[in-house]
């Protein structure tokens, strides 16, 4: 338990929990490095059907240590070690964004910075009613990093992504759900009941298709359409080939629920 970062998987569920309660969870060296791994090996790893990234100790993550902020630079980096190393340690968020698994940030309290970055770069996230959610960047003067300017400006355009990120104000879970950032909100009394449940869907899911779902969206922000139907029919042959298909289509005929293995 003395880890930055704890790892379970139960039920095709690896759940990845940042594990720095005393300091809210912040993000250090140990924990990024720690993230990142697993995330690589869960890419590759078929028993991993869906990764759920949360916090211990009722909270989910203040962002960068700050403290460590204050104590002072390591002077005898240059500013490009500077940059290249941050750049590496934001690796999580193009891997939870990128990997062909569905990803589910689950927020039992606050995210913040670097935090929120993270759940940002989730495909879906769930957070206790009591939550709070900031990006607080501006609040200590900086202006962003793990792709959180990128993850906000596709979640809620421009304009409001600018809004968010200079003025930093602190929203409620509810008001967070009403502005796009989370997709559910649980009272304390259903939160883990309703949250295993959407997990467990996702996992228990065509795992394949899923994959290729997360693939085709992710293009579609950022392509044509043309290029977006090429992928589409690739992937979508790809996925005619699949048990799972042939499972569902057996279970459409026989007029009953479809027990996807993911493959």
């Amino acid at each position: 338990m003395d880890k930055s970062l704890l790892e379970s998987l139960h039920d095709g569920v690896l759940t990845l929990t940042m594990n720095r309660p005393e300091a809210r969870n912040a993000l250090n060296l140990e924990m990024s490095e720690l993230m990142i791994g697993a995330l690589k090996r869960a890419q590759h790893d078929s028993a991993v059907r869906a990764i759920v990234l949360t916090g211990a100790g009722g909270g989910f993550c203040a962002g960068g240590d700050v403290k460590s902020m204050a104590a002072g630079r390591d002077v005898t980096q240059t500013f490009e070690q500077r940059a290249t190393r941050l750049r590496d340690r934001a690796e999580a968020s193009r891997l939870l964004h990128e990997i062909p698994k569905p990803t589910i940030a689950v927020l039992p309290g606050p995210a913040a910075g670097a935090g929120l970055a993270l759940a940002m770069a989730c495909d879906f996230r769930i957070a206790v009613d009591s939550a709070k959610l900031t990006v607080a960047f501006a609040k200590v003067g900086l202006s962003g990093d793990y792709g959180a300017s990128w993850f906000l400006t596709q979640l809620v355009g421009p304009a409001k992504a600018k809004e968010l990120l200079m003025f930093s104000p602190v929203l409620t879970a509810p008001e967070a759900l009403e502005a796009g950032l989370l997709h559910r909100v649980y009272p304390p009394g259903l939160f883990q009941e309703q949250t295993a449940a959407f997990v467990s869907a996702l996992a228990n899911g065509p795992s394949v298709s899923l994959g290729y779902i997360k693939q085709n969206v992710n293009l579609a922000s950022r392509s044509d359409l043309s290029t977006s139907i090429d992928s589409e029919a690739t992937h979508q042959v790809r996925c005619m080939s699949t048990a799972d298909h042939a499972e569902a289509a057996k279970a459409f005929v026989e007029k009953r629920p479809a027990k996807f293995v993911g493959a």
